[in-house]
């Protein structure tokens, strides 16, 4: 979270334990950690449910989902670090492991947290790595060719450029109910990427769904993913984006723009709207 005033400033909030694949799933703490403690052994058994590092007054954990995490930055921990400072911006991730299409953007904690900000009216970007960083920060060295640093610069590249001469005291970084979702390619030392573009896409476009199928010898059902249709259909955004899914499956940054008013468009929805109004009130039709 970054306020207003005075430029710069930001504090760091995560959750206590893993919380993948939780999306906006809204889980309040009913108790202090208990065991296993923190993920990395970073919060001991019996810590309060929130708290901050020894080491760093900026870094602080809270025992719930992104979604409620993102809610307690907002409504208790940022009137207490910024004062009466608004924030402008929400930074969620990066995550470890991309999150791309609308399947995955509705299972995705990462982006949970950035919708959920979006929803409450602050600007939010998600961000998401190809990179496999799965370790405590406290065993970054500072090495540029690090992949967490890797996918750390991507993140202050992209901040920098939506904050680019915009004072933040007249104008939202993004319009309001608008947030966007970052996917950065697997990329650095050792791989056939080394400094990838970014890119604008859609969120649709070779997107895939998951499929069951049943496993041959042990008759349990197995997940596949599948490039359905309904997943994939044009209908919101920039159309002649390319889609996010084949972008950063290939050496570029993929840079998607959504909103959280999931209503069909108008062009969609009033022909329907027309076919049922002689069953279900319309009083805006023609």
């Amino acid at each position: 979270m970054t306020p207003s005033k005075p430029m710069g400033t930001t504090c760091s909030l995560r959750p206590a334990v893993q919380q993948s694949g939780k999306g906006g799933t809204f889980v309040l703490p009913t108790s202090n950690i208990t065991a296993p403690g923190g993920e990395f052994n970073t919060v001991a058994v019996g810590a309060p449910y929130f708290g901050h590092d020894v080491k760093n007054p900026d870094l602080f954990y809270f025992n719930g989902t992104p979604a409620a995490a993102v809610v307690f930055g907002i409504d208790i921990l940022a009137p207490i670090h910024f004062g009466s400072n608004p924030i402008d911006l929400v930074v969620s991730g990066p995550n470890e492991g991309q999150n791309n299409g609308p399947f995955t953007f509705t299972l995705s904690g990462t982006v949970g947290a950035t919708y959920t900000a979006v929803e409450r009216g602050i600007p939010a970007v998600a961000f998401s790595a190809g990179n496999g960083t799965h370790r405590s920060f406290t065993t970054n060295t500072g090495d540029t060719s690090d992949p967490a640093n890797l996918a750390a610069q991507v993140v202050v590249n992209i901040v920098r450029a939506l904050s680019n001469n915009v004072n933040v005291s007249q104008e939202r970084l993004l319009p309001l109910g608008i947030g966007m979702s970052v996917n950065i390619p697997t990329f650095g030392p050792g791989i056939n990427c080394t400094s990838p573009p970014s890119t604008f896409t859609r969120l649709t476009g070779g997107a895939t769904v998951n499929q069951i199928t049943l496993d041959p010898t042990t008759g349990f059902p197995v997940a596949n993913n599948l490039e359905a249709r309904g997943v994939n259909a044009n209908i919101n955004g920039v159309r002649d984006d390319p889609g996010e899914t084949p972008t950063s499956a290939g050496c570029e940054t993929a840079v998607s723009i959504f909103s959280v008013d999931y209503d069909a468009p108008e062009r969609i929805a009033v022909p329907i709207q027309r076919r049922l109004r002689k069953n279900i009130r319309a009083d805006n039709l023609p």
